[in-house]
């Protein structure tokens, strides 16, 4: 059977969600071949093939680290020689989607990024996309080269399929380009205690509505009742009240959990563009008129200020 490259997102050796999505995905059109890189790299294996990975290629060098992405472009594109793969699967991730365009480049190939869905075609793999901030669903293919996909995070479910997983070492020339952006320092970010904001099964966003950075924390307490993360609409970032890195939209993160809570979210285009393709919306809006209610599947008219609250003592009641 063919085989499907799968860069594996990790830390020191702990598999991030989405690759586990990958995976699932990647079974679907062949063999998944798991590509790790930099430190932890070989403790990846075992849930890499817990999770359907029949070979895992790793390398582990300072480059990986000490460099912004090139680097992981050049194993890349070693990974590719050495297997030609049927596709080239991505995390939809910042990150993922500038490896995933430079190695497009590098191989003369053509890209999809931000697919919801893949399948196995006649004539290669075909991705479902948004287009239009979902208002419409296009099925797409890359037609000349080998496809390099970017698949945006809760588009898959994780499913176990124990494969052989066998570890091997992936010999990488690293280009001039590569050390041409140097890391000088990093800030590990605070941790909330929630989970990130885009691999995360629920969401529960604050917009204008919310009226003021304080008023924030009847959002944040509905969230941890849910064990869900906390996002902003634009409205709410430029005024100040919540992080730019919670920021759902076009200029901001796009999201796509199983439910989608907007609180006082007016469902502006911008807005809409980043969560439309939650698998459940439901918003909390005392207008009823507000454009949100066009796309939700449950919509509460009411203040938010009442609603809210009572929603998060309902959770916690039936949790408790």
């Amino acid at each position: 059977m063919a085989e499907v490259l799968v860069f594996v997102d990790h830390v020191d050796g702990a598999v991030r969600k989405p690759t586990l999505e990958l995976l699932t995905l990647a079974r679907r059109v062949g063999e998944p071949v798991a590509v790790a890189l930099g430190a932890g790299a070989e403790a990846t294996a075992p849930a890499l093939a817990e999770h359907g990975a029949v070979k895992v290629l790793t390398a582990d060098a300072p480059e990986f680290a000490d460099y912004l992405v090139v680097p992981k472009v050049d194993a890349l594109q070693a990974a590719v020689e050495v297997v030609s793969p049927v596709a080239v699967l991505v995390p939809s991730s910042a990150e993922g989607k500038e490896i995933a365009a430079r190695l497009a480049v590098r191989i003369g190939s053509g890209i999809i990024t931000d697919a919801v869905d893949l399948e196995a075609g006649e004539q290669g793999p075909v991705a479902t996309q948004s287009a239009f901030a979902a208002s419409f669903t296009t099925k797409s293919r890359v037609s000349r080269g080998i496809p390099v996909i970017t698949v945006k995070p809760n588009s898959a479910p994780v499913e176990a399929a124990p494969a052989a997983g066998a570890v091997e070492s992936l010999a990488v020339s690293f280009s001039a380009q590569a050390t041409g952006t140097k890391v000088l320092s990093r800030t590990p970010r605070e941790s909330t205690g929630r989970p990130e904001l885009t691999e995360a099964a629920i969401v529960v966003s604050g917009g204008r509505g919310v009226n003021g950075a304080e008023n924030f924390a009847i959002i944040e307490a509905l969230a941890d009742s849910l064990g869900a993360a906390v996002g902003a609409s634009r409205a709410a970032v430029d005024a100040g009240w919540y992080p730019h890195s919670n920021q759902v939209g076009q200029t901001g993160k796009s999201v796509s959990p199983q439910l989608y809570i907007a609180s006082g979210i007016s469902g502006a285009i911008q807005h809409r563009a980043g969560m439309q393709t939650s698998k459940t919306i439901v918003a909390i809006n005392k207008d009823s008129e507000a454009p949100i209610f066009d796309l939700v599947d449950y919509g509460v008219v009411g203040d938010l200020f009442q609603v809210v609250p009572q929603l998060t003592d309902e959770v916690n009641t039936r949790k408790g």
